[in-house]
């Protein structure tokens, strides 16, 4: 059976901050690095010395937990730019207040794929789940049993969307709430080959590292 370990990256500089994340390339926090310890401890204990490959996100704050794994695990990390988070185009690295302020309203029907946010540059959702299922479908492409996959929150969210099946347009609808620094894994079971999601948002390995940290990209 295939394994999937979908990892968000724990606690970066941008939530202590209240900054807009997205493409804005924050680092983990001291405490993120020692969820990224915790994370690794859990994956490593699971995994054993079965072959595995890890898969990042090109952020620091993905790449630094994925190395993390990595290393826990002697193997190397390949990144992947199109596992990053959706775009909040100029107002990445702003603070939160400002995107506030002229974000527009995601419509409760129409094109909600399509929407423009309001910020200069920013991506729809549309584009984003037009790099990630792509992405996630080179990654099941390689004959591993079990492959870690490290990225964000929103865009981890379309990524199990991608994982069972689901139609790009019927994402319009889907999140799939996720903390950073969860693990969410997945599996397919060759027997009925069937796509199941194992796990979701899971965080008990982060009690070992004071609070959780919050939601986020």
């Amino acid at each position: 059976m295939r394994h999937i370990y979908l990892v968000t990256h724990p606690e970066a500089q941008h939530h202590v901050d209240g900054i807009v994340g997205g493409w804005h390339d924050s680092e983990l926090t001291p405490r993120g690095r020692l969820q990224a310890e915790c994370i690794a401890e859990v994956l490593a204990s699971r995994i054993g010395q079965q072959p595995v490959e890890v898969y990042s996100s090109d952020l620091s704050r993905a790449s630094q937990t994925a190395e993390r794994i990595a290393q826990s695990l002697a193997v190397e990390v390949q990144t992947d730019p199109r596992l990053r988070e959706r775009s909040n185009g100029e107002a990445d690295g702003r603070p939160q207040a400002w995107l506030a302020e002229r974000r527009i309203p995601l419509p409760e029907y129409g094109d909600r794929l399509g929407h423009h946010d309001g910020p200069a540059g920013a991506e729809t959702r549309l584009q984003l789940v037009e790099r990630l299922y792509p992405a996630l479908a080179d990654i099941l492409r390689q004959p591993v049993a079990h492959q870690i996959v490290v990225s964000h929150a929103s865009a981890s969210s379309y990524l199990i969307a991608a994982w069972i099946g689901m139609p790009k347009t019927s994402t319009d609808r889907v999140f799939f709430p996720l903390t950073a620094g969860s693990i969410t894994t997945l599996r397919r079971n060759d027997t009925h080959h069937s796509h199941q999601v194992v796990t979701l948002n899971e965080t008990a390995h982060l009690r070992a590292v004071e609070d959780p940290p919050p939601a986020g990209s």
